[in-house]
């Protein structure tokens, strides 16, 4: 996306510069042979040579701004990319938001400017997932990881039972926080497949009297993702999940669920913000010991505004939630997001063994997608090539090795499209 820029004057009244979005040029793909692939940005052609087809990415989706070098693709699993659109909107209401005479960052979070725009990301949050109205939405800090002791803070007791499904890391940390504070049970571990599946339902032992099922609906760092979700067997019990890593990112039916949570720096926001999505009647059980902050009592009587909330990440939030109404919603954004994973995993499954993803097709994130090479030896070359060619954060999670490809909300089909020329490059370079 092209920028365009107003004079900056320097005096009594200094102007900050104003950025127009100009329309997105459509990355096109043409297939033929042999393979050469053109790849083409405002500051320069990038010719990349291999032996099979030919792939022609004109990648107008590049902005810059005023005297900087073209942006990267960004698949960093979080912070992670945001929509370009929505930088440029959040660059031009910078300095004087609205006319209000100062930005979103020096306003008071009591002040009917930031009122209006908290309560405006509410709604059109409720809009994108059909949340229903007994349904509490808090906008909180501290990241998923805090979520884990505030669950069963407020949900249970300390000898009640609740039960995890651990599908990777982030399952295991949560179950690992809640023994400090109730008696959670691991129903089923991945771990000993090196967490690369999601287990069948109707296998599952869980205890007819835990208070909830705890679920990581996506595991950022192994690439597995629910595809359907369990029901409680306790008909009192509720289903929790973590959606950190594919909030927003397809329809999901919240009334399924007693609490979603994410933090927002992956699909929706910059780190900093924590959604909370919580039936009402769960709120208002927070043992004694519950730090004020941690209570959802306190936050939702007080609208997210019992101290002062991450303001600017909350305006990034609102911003991003419109921009996914204005795509048409999440059904729309599930479609986008499920055709650059098949261009991805396509490559990776056609490479006849050189790029290897070690996840079962059938839970297969649609957001991280993790792979490693048959010679392992060439994946520090791999991850420094595709830097040099403006593709950045491909190294896998230190706990795991290999690469991964997050391509949330904000990556466009064009930054998958030149990931998969490079690797089929790449490949007839060192097969």
């Amino acid at each position: 996306m092209a920028a365009s820029t107003n004079t900056f004057l320097v005096g009594n009244h200094p102007q900050i510069p104003t950025l127009r979005p100009k329309s997105i040029s459509q990355s096109l793909l043409h297939l033929s042979k042999p393979c050469t692939v053109n790849i083409t940005t405002r500051a320069k052609s990038v010719s990349i040579r291999c032996a099979s087809s030919t792939t022609h990415v004109q990648d107008g989706a590049r902005s810059t701004t005023a005297g900087s070098e073209p942006r990267v693709f960004n698949f960093a699993a979080g912070p992670a990319a945001l929509p370009e659109n929505v930088l440029l909107k959040a660059q031009s209401e910078l300095y004087n938001w609205r006319g209000s005479g100062m930005s979103v960052m020096e306003m008071s979070h009591r002040g009917k400017e930031f009122l209006s725009i908290i309560q405006k990301a509410e709604s059109d949050l409720r809009q994108l997932l059909e949340i229903p109205t007994e349904y509490s939405v808090l906008f909180l800090q501290g990241g998923a990881t805090t979520q884990f002791a505030a669950l069963p803070l407020n949900l249970c007791k300390s000898d009640d039972p609740v039960d995890y499904i651990v599908t990777g890391s982030w399952g295991d940390k949560a179950f690992k926080e809640a023994q400090k504070y109730c008696n959670p049970k691991v129903i089923w571990s991945g771990k000993s497949e090196k967490y690369t599946k999601v287990p069948s339902f109707d296998g599952l032992e869980q205890n007819p009297h835990a208070k909830y099922l705890h679920i990581c609906a996506n595991e950022t760092i192994h690439g597995v993702e629910f595809k359907d979700y369990p029901v409680p067997k306790n008909s009192n019990g509720i289903l929790i999940a973590d959606m950190s890593s594919n909030f927003c990112s397809k329809p999901v039916d919240v009334s399924r669920f007693g609490v979603i949570y994410a933090g927002a720096q992956k699909n929706v926001g910059p780190s900093g913000v924590t959604i909370v999505i919580i039936r009402k009647d769960l709120i208002g059980n927070a043992r004694d010991i519950t730090p004020v902050m941690l209570d959802y009592k306190i936050h939702d009587e007080n609208s997210s505004l019992y101290n002062t909330p991450p303001c600017f990440g909350i305006y990034m939030c609102g911003l991003v939630f419109d921009d996914l109404l204005e795509q048409g919603g999440l059904k729309e954004v599930e479609k986008k997001n499920q055709r650059k994973a098949e261009l991805l995993y396509n490559a990776i499954d056609e490479s006849r063994g050189f790029f290897k993803c070690p996840v079962e097709k059938s839970v297969r994130s649609l957001m991280n997608v993790p792979f490693t090479l048959e010679k392992s030896e060439l994946e520090a070359e791999f991850i420094k090539e595709a830097a040099k060619e403006k593709m950045v954060q491909l190294k896998g999670h230190r706990s795991v090795g290999g690469m991964r490809a997050s391509i949330y909300n904000a990556m466009p089909l064009a930054g998958v499209e030149k990931l998969v020329a490079f690797m089929k490059d790449f490949q007839a370079r060192h097969a």
